[in-house]
């Protein structure tokens, strides 16, 4: 067959593609109206995209690997949003953030993407019914938990509803070239992250730090002889080349993203459920609330405690849990965690991230 056969066979499917496209989003036209009647089903339903993304991958036969499909069919999802109710999404901003970027990765392009200048904007919006979901990190595998999240929980009544995994790759981004620069704009965290390539590029007496990669990326386009450090996302959205990619010290570097909501997740089978609770100031009080853990078979997969604001020696723990709240041996541990702690708070039960498809 020669190479024009072939073309006019790809024409024909993909006249075949967007027919079929066109098609399923009719039915998502009439998922949107059912779901308008019954005025609770949301818009955005993790579980439900669980299932889709699974089935998916399980009927992809190659040669495209399942990431291309998966990242084909986010995009679908995202054009359904648009067509049953436009979302909105807010973030941890500005443009160009971390945060921004998972966002996009989450929800696709054919949303409403609304940046905030703190993590506690993101809860807000949130609670006002503002934006349907938030996006906010909650912690690093360099950096650890991300305390404003966890402040935030202890402060709202968000629940969460999803979560993600982003891998963390820190460009360096300008106008000008490597010898001409003067400046370096970023955040404390990211120039402690890419300790090693500074130095070995003798940048040391020239970093400025800055609240947001995002805006250093805004300050970096401004002059001709500064850069920022940020993601590719900045340097698309601020019109700066990227001189060097991949720059942090450790290549493995990766963010845990939570999808934050008004309402929870049905049950998908592979679940996870956050829970805070505060034990009292006493001897073996933690240990009392993890034997409750270990009695019921759960499986603790994290913990982490903040100091309470309002007093001294007292300490919130916010745990990560196998499993949804509606399971058997779940509801009788949380039962026995009333008893022994000062209080327990469900922050939500949603599908467990099982990483992105290869």
């Amino acid at each position: 067959m020669e190479l024009e056969d072939l073309r006019k066979k790809i024409d024909q499917i993909d006249s075949r593609l967007v027919e079929l496209i066109n098609e399923r989003a009719k039915v998502v036209v009439d998922v949107g109206k059912l779901k308008r009647r019954d005025g609770s089903v949301p818009v955005y339903a993790p579980d439900r995209e669980s299932q889709v993304l699974s089935k998916i991958c399980e009927l992809n036969k190659g040669p495209l690997p399942d990431k291309t499909l998966v990242a084909v069919w986010r995009e679908l999802m995202s054009g359904s949003f648009f067509i049953e109710r436009p979302l909105r999404i807010s973030f941890l901003g500005p443009e160009g953030s971390y945060s921004h970027q998972a966002s996009m990765k989450k929800f696709g392009q054919s949303v409403d993407y609304v940046p905030l200048a703190d993590i506690r904007g993101v809860f807000d919006e949130v609670a006002r019914g503002q934006c349907d979901f938030g996006m906010v990190p909650v912690e690093n595998s360099s950096g650890g938990g991300v305390v404003e999240t966890l402040d935030a929980f202890l402060e709202t009544r968000i629940m969460i509803c999803a979560e993600m995994e982003m891998p963390i790759h820190h460009n360096l981004l300008a106008k000008c070239r490597l010898e001409e620069i003067e400046k370096i704009y970023s955040k404390p965290e990211v120039f402690a992250q890419c300790r090693n390539w500074i130095t070995e590029n003798h940048f040391e007496g020239k970093i400025i730090t800055e609240a947001s990669t995002a805006r250093a990326a805004e300050l970096a386009a401004e002059s001709e002889k500064c850069a920022a450090i940020g993601s590719s996302l900045a340097g698309r959205i601020y019109g700066l080349n990227v001189l060097y990619e991949k720059i942090e010290d450790k290549p493995d570097n990766v963010t845990r993203f939570l999808i934050i909501s008004s309402r929870d997740t049905p049950k998908t089978g592979d679940d996870k459920t956050a829970v805070v609770f505060t034990t009292p100031h006493k001897p073996g009080a933690l240990f009392d609330v993890l034997g409750v853990f270990d009695k019921y078979d759960i499986n603790l997969t994290r913990i982490e405690s903040r100091p309470n604001k309002t007093r001294n020696w007292e300490y919130h723990f916010f745990a990560d849990i196998n499993g949804h709240k509606t399971d058997e041996n779940i509801i009788k541990a949380l039962e026995k965690l009333h008893d022994r702690t000062i209080q327990v708070q469900i922050l939500g039960s949603f599908p467990r991230y099982t990483g992105e498809p290869d």
